[in-house]
């Protein structure tokens, strides 16, 4: 019974002790966490705003506002016109694609489908018109039928963008 005295006490003071240390140890990994999360995202977050920035100019470069202007040529026609579209959007589209790693599957899935409307625009006007056709012809038509589109794809995938980088880094 006398041994009681010693080790209730003792016992109390180990588990008491234990306790302490374990917390103590749980706080120290949350802080490294924590520290670990910040140094991250000061790197990270530069790269996310690049990717935004960058599907931003994939946009704007792919919108048949800036495009048409880019790729016709004085003299062109209708097939070369279209081919040379399609080129320019898939080469633009590959030299981005890493960029989805960075950004939301929502705003990925908004650019892919820009790319999807635009190629569809420009193969329905293209199917209008004779293959040795004037290129003018056709990039008239291309924006007729794509300011008739209900809801812009390049807008939709704009506002997306704007959105997210707002909530994102603005927030």
């Amino acid at each position: 019974m006398e041994i009681f005295k010693y080790v209730i006490p003792a016992f109390i003071v180990m588990m008491t002790a234990y306790l302490l240390i374990d917390k103590m140890l749980v706080n120290e990994d949350k802080r490294r966490k924590s520290e670990l999360l910040k140094k991250n995202q000061s790197t990270v977050l530069p790269i996310r705003l690049r990717a935004y920035e960058r599907i931003m100019l994939l946009i704007e470069r792919t919108n048949p506002e800036s495009m048409l202007v880019n790729v016709i040529k004085p003299g062109m026609q209708c097939l070369e016109f279209q081919t040379q579209l399609l080129q320019f959007i898939r080469s633009e589209f590959e030299h981005n694609y890493s960029q989805q790693i960075y950004v939301s599957e929502e705003l990925w899935e908004a650019v892919k489908n820009t790319r999807n409307n635009l190629v569809k625009i420009i193969n329905t006007a293209a199917s209008k018109f004779n293959p040795e056709d004037s290129a003018t012809r056709l990039a008239e038509l291309i924006m007729v039928i794509y300011s008739e589109v209900d809801e812009n794809p390049s807008q939709v995938a704009s506002n997306i963008i704007r959105e997210e980088t707002k909530n994102q880094f603005f927030s």
